[in-house]
C-alpha cells in the first residue's frame, strides 16, 4: 500500500479550483511532505471542465493520479463530481459543493440535468460530504469565496493543522480579500 494520498479537484472554469489546489499544495509543503500537482484546464474560460490532481506523501513520483486511486474527490459542482466517480478508490470519499451548473446540452434543452446526484454520491461513497458552499459563502460576505468554504470543509478531513491552512490562505489570497476568505474558510470548517 502506497503512502501517497490522492486528491482530485474537479469543477468548471471560474470556480477557483486552481487557487484551491495551490492552497492545498502549499499546506502539504508546509507539513514537510512531497507534493505533485497537475492541472487540466479544458475550455475553462467558457465554463468547461477543470481538473487538478494533487498527490502527496513521503515521496511522490508522478503528478497524475492513477485510475482507481482517488482518495478524495473534491468537487465544486455535482455533475463534475459524478463525472470523476469512476476514478475513486472503493473506500474513497467525496466532498462536493451542492451546486448545479448546466452543461450546454442541458441549457439547450437537449438533455435534463440528472436528478438526486447528492443522494447517488452518498449511496456510492457513504463517507461523503455534500456542502452548500454558496449559502456559506454568502453568509461569509462574498459569493466568490465558495472555493474557500470548500477548503475549510476539506481541512477537517485531512491531517494538517488549521494554522497551516490559515498561513497558506494568507500567502495566496490578496490582502484586500483576505478577511472575507478567512470567514469563508471558518464557515467551511464548521461543516461536518
Amino acid at each position: 500500500m502506497s503512502d501517497v494520498k490522492n486528491i482530485l479537484l474537479a469543477g468548471v472554469g471560474g470556480q477557483g479550483i486552481l487557487l484551491a489546489s495551490e492552497v492545498l499544495s502549499e499546506v502539504v509543503l508546509m507539513a514537510g511532505l512531497d507534493v505533485k500537482k497537475n492541472e487540466i484546464h479544458g475550455m475553462s474560460q467558457r465554463g468547461g471542465s477543470v481538473v487538478s490532481h494533487v498527490r502527496y506523501g513521503k515521496k511522490v513520483f508522478s503528478s497524475i493520479i492513477p485510475e482507481g486511486d482517488v482518495d478524495i474527490l473534491f468537487s465544486f459542482e455535482l455533475l463534475e463530481a459524478c463525472r470523476y466517480l469512476p476514478l475513486m478508490r472503493k473506500n474513497g470519499r467525496v466532498i462536493a459543493n451542492n451546486w448545479q451548473i448546466s452543461p450546454p446540452s442541458v441549457a439547450r434543452g437537449v438533455q435534463a440535468y440528472p436528478e438526486k446526484l447528492p443522494e447517488k454520491i452518498c449511496e456510492m461513497y457513504p463517507e461523503s460530504l455534500i456542502v452548500d458552499g454558496l449559502e456559506l459563502a454568502l453568509a461569509a460576505g462574498n459569493p466568490k469565496t465558495v472555493n474557500t468554504v470548500l477548503l475549510g470543509a476539506l481541512s477537517n478531513k485531512l491531517e494538517f493543522k488549521k494554522e497551516m491552512w490559515l498561513e497558506a490562505l494568507e500567502k495566496m489570497i490578496p490582502a484586500r480579500l483576505l478577511d472575507v476568505n478567512l470567514n469563508a474558510f471558518e464557515s467551511g470548517c464548521q461543516v461536518c
